[in-house]
C-alpha cells in the first residue's frame, strides 16, 4: 500500500490538525497525476511545491486549462509570505466540475504547531470532501500541554482533561484526533476520516504511534464517523508510509 492509499487521497481531501498538513499536501499531490492543491484558510506561499499557482477568482476555468501539474487555485496573494482561502463552496464547485483527479484542501491552521483542536469556525470544510485527514505528530508525546506545542491548549484541555502545564500522552493524541470537537470536527455525512499520525521518525516513535492508533480505533469504533485505520508516516521521506493500522 502506497500513501495516497493508505490516506484515501481521492476525490476531495481536506486536511486538518497540526503536525505537517502543508507537507502532507504536497507530498499527495507529487504522487498524483492530475492534482489541485488549494486552501480555505491562508496557507503560506507553495510556488515551489507545484508546477504552477494560479490567482484566480474562478478556479474551474483555471484548472481546465492547466497544461502542468500539480496545480495550485488560490483566490488573492494577502501579503508576501502568503495566500488567502478560498469559501468552500468554490471548492464544493471545482470538485463537481471533474476537472482533476484529487482536490487536495488545507482547511485549518495552526501556526507551524504539532498538535492542536480547532476553534468554533474551524475546520473550513468543503461538503464534498470525501476524506478529511486530521493530522499530529507522534513527537508531542511527553511535551508539556502548552503553546509552545499546542495550538489552542486550551482547547485540547477541554477534551482530555489535561491542565496547562501537564504531559502530553498517547491517550491524548488520540482523544484530540477522534473527537468531534477535535480531529473530527464537522466531518461531512458521508466523508471518512483517516487519522495520521506523523513525524514517526523511529522504532520509539512508532510504538508510540501505534498506541495512539489503537486508541483512536477504540474510540471511534461506533461513532458517526467511518475511521477506517489510522496512517504513520515520516511524510518528508520519500517513502512516507511508516504503518497501516486498522
Amino acid at each position: 500500500m502506497d500513501i495516497v492509499t493508505a490516506l484515501a487521497a481521492e476525490g476531495t481531501t481536506c486536511v486538518v490538525g497540526a503536525g505537517g498538513k502543508k507537507t502532507t499536501l504536497y507530498a499527495l499531490a507529487d504522487r498524483i497525476d492530475r492534482a489541485v492543491v488549494t486552501a480555505t484558510v491562508r496557507i503560506p506561499i507553495f510556488d515551489d511545491e507545484v508546477a504552477d499557482v494560479v490567482v484566480t477568482d474562478d478556479p474551474v476555468a483555471a484548472v481546465s486549462a492547466a497544461d502542468a501539474w500539480p496545480v495550485g487555485v488560490v483566490p488573492e496573494r494577502e501579503r508576501s509570505d502568503r495566500y488567502l482561502g478560498y469559501d468552500p463552496g468554490v471548492v464544493d464547485d471545482l470538485a463537481a466540475a471533474g476537472v482533476a483527479d484529487a482536490v487536495l484542501v488545507k482547511a485549518d491552521g495552526a501556526r507551524m504547531r504539532q498538535f492542536k483542536a480547532p476553534a468554533d469556525r474551524e475546520p473550513r470544510l468543503p461538503r464534498s470532501a470525501d476524506t478529511v485527514i486530521p493530522i499530529a505528530s507522534a513527537r508531542v508525546v511527553g511535551a508539556a500541554l502548552a503553546e509552545e506545542h499546542v495550538h489552542r491548549p486550551e482547547r485540547v484541555a477541554a477534551i482530555t482533561g489535561l491542565s496547562a502545564g501537564e504531559r502530553i500522552g498517547p491517550d491524548d493524541v488520540a482523544a484530540v484526533l477522534a473527537s468531534e470537537r477535535g480531529g473530527l470536527k464537522d466531518v461531512p455525512p458521508g466523508a471518512r476520516a483517516v487519522p495520521l499520525v506523523n513525524m514517526v521518525d523511529d522504532a520509539k516513535l512508532e510504538a508510540t504511534g501505534r498506541e495512539i492508533a489503537r486508541a483512536v480505533l477504540d474510540r471511534t469504533a461506533d461513532g458517526p464517523v467511518d475511521v477506517p485505520r489510522v496512517v504513520l508516516a515520516r511524510m518528508i521521506d520519500d517513502d512516507p508510509l511508516v504503518a497501516v493500522v486498522d
